[in-house]
């Protein structure tokens, strides 16, 4: 389970919490207008919304992780290629739908925030 700023220590817990938190948050930030401040087609875009949506729940909510992270029998991009990663995702094309759809699955590969995760991480 992760570590989060609610102490919550209970995971079914945790998953209403953040889903219910997370809701509230996107409205928020679609209603203020404040979606149209964050960059589209980019990490640090993802990674703003990221934050906004679960900076009241995770420490490392919008933040590059630092360590390796694997869900199941599936390996995340290792943290020795993320930098490298990110450039070529940000370079990526956006001109069509499919193109979109592309970057935004690429751009997942090195998220930040598996909900499934077990252990402390560590961000930065």
């Amino acid at each position: 389970m992760l570590e989060n700023e609610l102490g919550i220590k209970n995971q079914l817990e945790l998953n209403r919490v953040e889903e219910r938190l997370s809701k509230i948050k996107a409205k928020d930030l679609y209603d203020s207008g404040e979606i149209n401040n964050i960059e589209v087609g980019t990490f640090k875009g993802l990674s703003d919304i990221h934050n906004y949506l679960f900076e009241d729940i995770y420490f490392f909510a919008g933040k590059i992780r630092k360590v390796n992270l694997a869900k199941g029998n599936f390996r995340f991009a290792p943290v020795m290629y993320l930098s490298h990663s990110l450039e070529h995702i940000n370079a990526m094309p956006q001109t069509t739908f499919d193109e979109i759809v592309e970057k935004y699955v690429e751009m997942n590969m090195p998220t930040l925030l598996e909900k499934e995760m077990v252990g402390r991480l560590e961000y930065g």
